[in-house]
């Protein structure tokens, strides 16, 4: 039994790769799977998978962050940007640029780290509830941040903040490759703004005669992220809310389906992956992101949003293949709940 916990969530993991595990369904991606990974590339053509990291553009998709702030570094009070040598050293011919970046860290492209999302949940067993990550990691503790919402205090000055355990760093520390597959919805369900749910769900994998077998990475394919690239940076309320499929997280052949089907990450190029918001609960208290509380806190699934998959669904589509070889590590960034990433699908 876990120290941090004496019981887990019902239908969790917890403690299944270790005590101490950080990195969830990662585990499943074992060498075979790479190996089987690398058995589906037959054409050696490769398909990046990442949108422009300023798109969708603005902030209407999620208040709280913005595009890439790019600018020069500074040498003295000059901008490092065709900055020439002779400057300093005259005669030097070299003229060089040098940039910085603020970036928010899930404004496009991305991974979820298991850090990303926790819920309230009574780990100790002793009828109060605390804020808990995977696995039992703790708020304040392990995922430490400014202020602590259950006191209102602040952290302590010179304490260490961010995912001091679940952070991004272990995601790319494991390499993320192998074996994916692409579920097309769009290819079935075009651009309508449809809940799709597991009947669906399982008539298009059918249809499609798809299979997902335990350790693969699995990809759904809407059409969202292709609408909003079409946008240029200036995409309506329409395309960015109200537009394409969502996986309808709150049904139960859904979260049966993610849970039996021994998948390792979920991914999806549109916003959440799932429908947000998502259906009302029949019961309270619930979580608003259903497949986010199943995948990210209870399995210890990575969750990857509004990648760019168009193009590579209709290469798929043409060849009548689902399955492809996928590299995808996030930054290497130590604390960090989530990180762009620039996947790459060779074929």
């Amino acid at each position: 039994m876990a120290k941090r916990w004496k019981r887990r969530p019902e239908g969790s993991n917890w403690g299944d790769y270790g005590e101490d595990d950080q990195l969830g369904r990662l585990n499943d991606i074992t060498p075979q799977k790479v190996l089987e990974g690398i058995r589906e590339v037959r054409d050696g053509r490769r398909f990046c998978l990442s949108l422009p990291l300023d798109y969708p553009g603005g902030n209407k998709l999620n208040a709280r962050r913005f595009p890439p702030k790019i600018e020069p570094t500074r040498s003295g009070a000059d901008a490092a940007f065709c900055y020439p040598y002779a400057k300093v050293k005259p005669g030097a011919t070299d003229v060089v640029c040098d940039d910085a970046v603020k970036i928010w860290l899930q404004y496009s492209t991305q991974w979820d780290a298991l850090a990303h999302m926790g819920s309230t949940f009574d780990a100790d067993d002793d009828g109060v509830a605390e804020y808990v990550f995977y696995n039992g990691y703790r708020a304040g503790e392990h995922v430490v941040g400014p202020v602590d919402y259950r006191t209102g205090e602040a952290t302590a000055p010179g304490r260490a903040q961010g995912a001091l355990k679940l952070g991004i760093e272990n995601m790319a520390e494991n390499g993320v490759q192998g074996r994916a597959v692409l579920i097309d919805l769009h290819r079935h369900f075009g651009r309508a703004h449809r809940l799709v749910g597991w009947t669906d769900l399982a008539e298009v994998m059918r249809r499609d005669r798809i299979e997902v077998e335990k350790g693969d990475m699995v990809l759904v394919h809407t059409g969202w992220s292709q609408a909003v690239l079409e946008a240029a940076k200036s995409p309506s309320e329409q395309t960015l809310h109200a537009s394409c499929t969502k996986l309808d997280g709150r049904d139960p052949g859904i979260q049966r389906w993610i849970v039996d089907s021994g998948l390792s990450v979920l991914v999806a190029d549109n916003y959440a992956v799932e429908a947000h918001p998502s259906r009302p609960c029949d019961r309270d208290p619930c979580a608003m992101l259903p497949i986010h509380e199943l995948c990210l806190f209870k399995l210890g699934i990575h969750l990857g949003e509004l990648w760019h998959l168009t193009p590579l669904a209709e290469w798929l589509a043409s060849k009548g293949r689902s399955r492809f070889f996928l590299t995808a590590p996030p930054l290497r960034l130590p604390g960090a709940v989530g990180s762009p990433v620039t996947p790459v699908a060779t074929v």
